[in-house]
């Protein structure tokens, strides 16, 4: 039986706004396709990040997220309000790019947006999911799970999929860089300095 409603759930999906098999949807739409999937009995699981430089535990996280329900719900946060938490020099891969790529992930089912200035907690009052699916990276306070739980099944907490973070690939991607540099600009600027001082003798 089960496995009927998902081949329903996956016809009615793929009649969507599609893009490789999987839709990105605004507001309005993911609430929609939701609350039809939940009338057909489907378990909804959301989670929500910047997905920023795809990588192996980012795919093992999604794996382990869709173990939780039915349909994977997955929130990706705007250039925008990535900028505000992480700095100007974030996201390195821009938000329609982020997107897509979390659609090729095949434990995923749905993708939307999140913008900088949705109310908080917006799209996991807007998909009240079964279950919320988290980092304990995110480390929530005892007051905000139990917030939380008024619009979710179900909370869990998973342990990190990967051993290093995208923002500690990104500095020490930094810092490789930075030291090239200074390798290679050093011996350049010393020389301009010596040429400059011998023009003005």
């Amino acid at each position: 039986m089960k496995k009927k409603i998902q081949e329903r759930m996956g016809a009615f999906i793929e009649s969507e706004l599609m893009l490789g098999g999987k839709s990105i949807l605004n507001n309005k739409r993911l609430k929609e396709i939701v609350g039809h999937c939940k009338g057909l009995g489907l378990k909804i699981v959301l989670t929500q990040g910047s997905w920023d430089l795809i990588h192996i535990g980012h795919a093992r996280y999604m794996q382990e997220a869709k173990k939780y329900g039915d349909l994977l719900v997955v929130g990706v946060d705007s250039d925008e309000k990535i900028r505000s938490r992480k700095g100007p020099e974030r996201p390195i891969v821009p938000q329609n790019e982020r997107m897509e790529m979390i659609t090729h992930l095949r434990h995923v089912d749905l993708v939307a947006l999140k913008e900088l200035h949705d109310p908080k907690w917006h799209m996991i009052k807007l998909v009240c999911p079964d279950v919320l699916i988290a980092t304990k990276r995110q480390g929530y306070s005892k007051d905000e799970l139990k917030e939380l739980k008024k619009y979710c099944g179900k909370i869990v907490m998973l342990e990190s999929q990967a051993t290093t973070s995208t923002s500690a690939k990104i500095r020490s991607m930094q810092i490789n860089t930075a030291k090239k540099l200074e390798r290679s600009l050093t011996p350049k600027l010393l020389k301009a300095i010596e040429e400059a001082m011998a023009g003005v003798k």
